[in-house]
């Protein structure tokens, strides 16, 4: 295998017979160095294939112009759709982002802090992994006085900014469209409780119950990884009970189209005999037959909120954060899964 040696500043420098100094100011377009030496410089530079080192550049200057966007998984509508918009926000800035993938995964979150933080990148916007409990790995993104924004999953201890949609009223939501459907036994296929969103999607479900006067029983509430896998395997749990329920909330999109997989494999009647809303409104909650409920969370919104939080914090000319939450209503696309009066 050849080990190819980088061009560097002194490769050009020799070529020209001038000192690597005046090659990095006219790099860099420094007023004091004439066109024709310009020209001449970015010329080389092109001819030897000169990549600049930004780390090194960053070291400098004290900033690199990246910033770090972590997400559990990126085969999602909904994190492929805020990292899209925070980009679009940040591109006109001159900031570029740098994408990494914790696959729910506490130690690859905490490997991508680290490789962000060694990159000198000048802020983090991250949205939490679901096996992530301690917190020492985003501490340490705040002690290096580097902006931290979170989105969609995110905890208040961390005093930062938080940008998601209210998740409690999201259940209120979807229990008071199911009990207008007529619906009397409501299931619940959440995500895990250590999880904040999830946590306050399990309460929403709870106090709503209660609200409508509905029984709240242990078997009716399941935490998950809500996977398509998962949601297979909780709706055949729920179809094994003696009592079934007449509708189920999944705290997901991906889950919620495993639970109708078996629905539809057990000849059960969606929604006559169970009704099913999801979480996330993922394009193919649309396109299914039955199309799925789904609660929209505005990821559009949401990523253009994180790029904009951690502006503010780059524009600062001190470092300080606390917690600021911006918190968008949720929105119920109701569909014919759901829907037992356009049957």
């Amino acid at each position: 295998m050849i080990n190819k040696k980088k061009t560097t500043i002194k490769d050009i420098a020799n070529v020209l017979n001038i000192s690597a100094a005046a090659v990095s100011k006219a790099l860099h377009n420094d007023p004091r160095i004439s066109d024709k030496t310009k020209k001449a410089v970015k010329q080389v530079a092109k001819n030897l294939n000169y990549q600049p080192n930004h780390l090194a550049s960053a070291l400098r200057s004290g900033k690199s112009n990246l910033v770090g966007v972590i997400v559990p998984k990126t085969n999602s509508n909904f994190f492929s759709s805020v990292i899209e918009n925070i980009e679009q926000v940040l591109n006109k800035e001159g900031y570029n982002i740098i994408i990494t993938q914790s696959k729910e995964s506490f130690k690859k979150e905490c490997d991508s802090i680290d490789t962000l933080l060694f990159t000198q990148v000048d802020g983090i916007i991250a949205s939490m992994a679901n096996e992530t409990t301690n917190l020492e790995h985003f501490e340490k993104v705040k002690s290096n006085e580097i902006p931290l924004i979170l989105f969609d999953r995110g905890e208040n201890d961390l005093n930062v900014d938080y940008i998601g949609i209210d998740d409690y009223n999201s259940s209120h939501l979807i229990v008071e469209h199911l009990v207008e459907q007529g619906c009397k036994r409501i299931a619940h296929i959440g995500g895990y409780k250590r999880t904040r969103i999830f946590n306050n999607r399990i309460k929403g479900y709870v106090d709503a119950l209660n609200k409508f006067n509905l029984p709240l029983d242990d078997e009716l509430l399941i935490e998950s990884s809500l996977t398509i896998e998962d949601g297979r395997d909780k709706m055949e749990q729920l179809l094994a009970l003696k009592n079934r329920p007449d509708a189920v909330y999944v705290a997901g999109d991906y889950a919620a189209l495993g639970a109708q997989q078996v629905l539809l494999e057990n000849n059960v009647k969606i929604p006559d005999e169970i009704a099913l809303v999801g979480f996330g409104n993922e394009p193919f909650t649309a396109l299914l037959t039955p199309s799925i409920s789904s609660i929209n969370q505005h990821s559009e919104i949401i990523g253009k909120k994180a790029a904009e939080a951690f502006l503010v914090h780059a524009k600062k000319s001190s470092f300080k954060q606390s917690l600021n939450k911006i918190i968008l209503n949720a929105e119920l696309i109701i569909r014919d899964s759901s829907n037992k009066k356009n049957q």
